[in-house]
């Protein structure tokens, strides 16, 4: 008797039923603004789809960027180039979790529908920001030992910690990088010679490095604990 082939599902095929999942989040999400508009709130809140379109760019660099690292070295223009825009842009994702300051200025009888709405807004956006880095550090660790990719997401997500200080309190955004460097220098600068004079920037830094690494931490030990689980279950 011909003995069966056994037919491996494609590893791609889970990453591209997520990816439609969190395209339907996004989308629930634009549905609630929708809904919120209609409700009174008009587009005071249209924000929150500029921030959740930014928050995607980082998540498909990184997708790009691994699926040319298949065929480049990382060291190749290419690669480097699309590693330093997604690193650029990589802020955007966490930096939404801020944006929940402004359900102080909700009136109080809508502020459980907002809650709702920028609850799936920002989760959305950190779980974008996280895919990315995520996949990021899988290549990393494919190069280098586990403990340094591992410190390598730590420091990226402490940037980000920083940059989210930047946005929220000085106004600065990712554009700026390009088109305003020397301001962003300067109080970038200006905190790091005078960190007495700016106890908020290491406070505000702090908290939300210690909120995404913790948070970061947990998500990918579940992602590798469903892994062996499957694996082990397929067994």
């Amino acid at each position: 008797m011909k003995a069966m082939k056994v037919v491996q599902p494609s590893a791609a095929r889970p990453f591209r039923s997520f990816v439609v999942a969190l395209a339907g989040m996004s989308g629930l999400a634009v549905l609630l603004y929708v809904m919120g508009a209609v409700r009174g709130n008009g587009s005071m809140d249209w924000y929150l789809n500029w921030n959740l379109f930014l928050a995607w760019i980082p998540m498909v660099l990184a997708y790009v960027l691994v699926r040319r690292l298949r065929t480049h070295a990382w060291s190749s223009w290419p690669c480097l180039a699309l590693s330093l825009v997604w690193l650029l842009f990589l802020p955007n994702s966490f930096y939404m979790v801020s944006d929940f300051i402004h359900l102080a200025d909700m009136p109080r009888s809508e502020v459980l529908y907002d809650s709702l709405t920028f609850t799936v807004y920002i989760l959305n956006a950190m779980i974008l920001g996280y895919t990315g880095l995520f996949l990021v550090q899988q290549e990393l660790e494919k190069r280098v030992a586990r403990w340094k990719a591992v410190l390598t997401s730590a420091s990226l997500l402490f940037l980000c910690s920083f940059a989210i200080y930047l946005g929220r309190d000085l106004r600065w955004n990712s554009w700026d990088v390009l088109v305003n460097p020397a301001g962003i220098l300067f109080d970038v600068s200006e905190r790091i010679l005078d960190p007495s004079g700016h106890p908020e920037t290491f406070v505000v830094t702090g908290v939300f490095f210690v909120f995404l690494m913790g948070l970061y931490l947990t998500l990918s030990g579940l992602v590798k604990a469903i892994g062996e689980y499957a694996r082990a279950a397929s067994r």
